[in-house]
């Protein structure tokens, strides 16, 4: 797999409606689930598959299980600036569990579902101060 191919399926997802826990292109998504999709297309099966969540579980497990998930699955980036195609986990407050993620699709730009929107791709500058884990 290549970067190009995994920018240009997480491309493909835009426009996709977010429904919260589902990953179902063109049907309905979250970030997990946009992320989940991108796998099956570039990657294969999914090596695991998460167990129901509700809109708050970072903050009621008080626990980095994104994190954690990502660990298992992709390879941290530790040094040097995130390239298209690496996974990009974000916290909404310092102090919080990371519980939104995204792709990168350029050096500005991230392609994720957000709730009460469709998958989009978005200028990264507002997230930018967020990022807290990125993973190729």
């Amino acid at each position: 797999m290549t970067r190009g191919e995994i920018v240009s399926a997480a491309r493909s997802w835009i426009g996709t409606p977010y429904l919260h826990q589902a990953s179902l292109k063109g049907v309905g998504c979250d970030c997990l689930g946009l992320l989940r999709g991108v796998w099956r297309e570039v990657v294969g099966p999914e090596p695991e598959t998460p167990g129901p969540y509700s809109a708050d579980w970072a903050e009621a497990q008080a626990r980095e299980a994104l994190a954690e998930a990502a660990l298992r699955h992709f390879i941290p980036v530790l040094i040097g600036p995130a390239k298209p195609g690496d996974v990009l986990l974000f916290r909404w407050r310092a102090g919080l569990p990371a519980k939104h993620v995204g792709v990168l699709a350029t050096t500005d730009t991230m392609i994720h579902a957000h709730d009460g929107a469709v998958v989009t791709e978005a200028a990264l500058a507002h997230w930018r101060r967020r990022i807290a884990l990125i993973f190729q």
